[in-house]
């Protein structure tokens, strides 16, 4: 089964990402944003994307509700990352977590309530109410990663 990705929109691409991350570039967080950047897998350049930081119970997650984005292949190949707030920069480790640990269904149910009205479109009608079974069959299509230090 092929792995699932939802390409971005014109209007996503070119303007909304764009302005989340610029605002972020200049030490503004949108409601918890950062810019991630990942080493790429095979270029060594790095690419930056926009995106939410979830902290739960005192630690930090990072979910791709698009799916398995380039970012996820970058960093499920071993590559550096850092997330960036202004001029900060902070080296940090991700450590996917498994689509069997309960947590990751938690983690989902969270960052639907957070987010959904950013994201919910990528989660294939499944949102923060939904039962733990739809949190569970769509959970392989949204890989979500512990923040640590590097």
């Amino acid at each position: 089964m092929p792995e699932r990705y939802v390409r971005p929109n014109w209007f996503t691409r070119n303007l909304f990402n764009r302005a989340v991350a610029w605002l972020t570039q200049l030490g503004i967080s949108v409601y918890g944003s950062r810019v991630l950047a990942v080493r790429g897998r095979r270029s060594g350049q790095w690419h930056t994307t926009p995106v939410n930081l979830l902290e739960y119970r005192g630690e930090r997650f990072l979910v791709a509700p698009r799916g398995v984005t380039q970012w996820v292949r970058n960093v499920r190949a071993g590559s550096e990352a850092e997330l960036r707030l202004g001029s900060r920069r902070e080296r940090v480790k991700l450590v996917e977590i498994p689509d069997t640990d309960p947590l990751k269904i938690e983690l989902l149910r969270v960052y639907l309530r957070k987010w959904a009205f950013e994201v919910g479109v990528f989660f294939e009608g499944v949102d923060a109410n939904a039962a733990d079974e739809d949190l569970k069959r769509i959970a392989p299509n949204h890989p979500v990663f512990r923040v640590l230090p590097a």
